[in-house]
């Protein structure tokens, strides 16, 4: 019995540390590398998600290339617009 909850207690340790490391690496990576987003309707067609409403596409947003203003023509970028910047466009 005692052997059997030693092993748990190491594994869960392993599983925390792990996780702890994981965890802030991968929120990191997300926000300020690239990201995936699904892209579903009408917006982008015939470029993206040509079958209809019915299929949806998967692309990888590249944080990189937007900060370093290394946009090209043809390029497709993606904006979030919170309640606050709508009130700065609208002006």
């Amino acid at each position: 019995m005692a052997l059997s909850q030693g092993w748990v207690k190491r594994y869960f340790k392993a599983f925390c540390k792990g996780f702890f490391v994981a965890v802030p690496v991968a929120v990191t990576f997300l926000d300020r590398v690239a990201c995936v987003a699904r892209v579903e309707g009408a917006s982008m067609q015939p470029s993206l998600n040509p079958g209809g409403s019915q299929s949806s596409d998967v692309v990888l947003l590249n944080h990189w290339k937007v900060r370093n203003f290394e946009v090209q023509r043809g390029d497709i970028v993606s904006l979030v617009l919170g309640p606050g910047n709508v009130e700065e466009i609208s002006k």
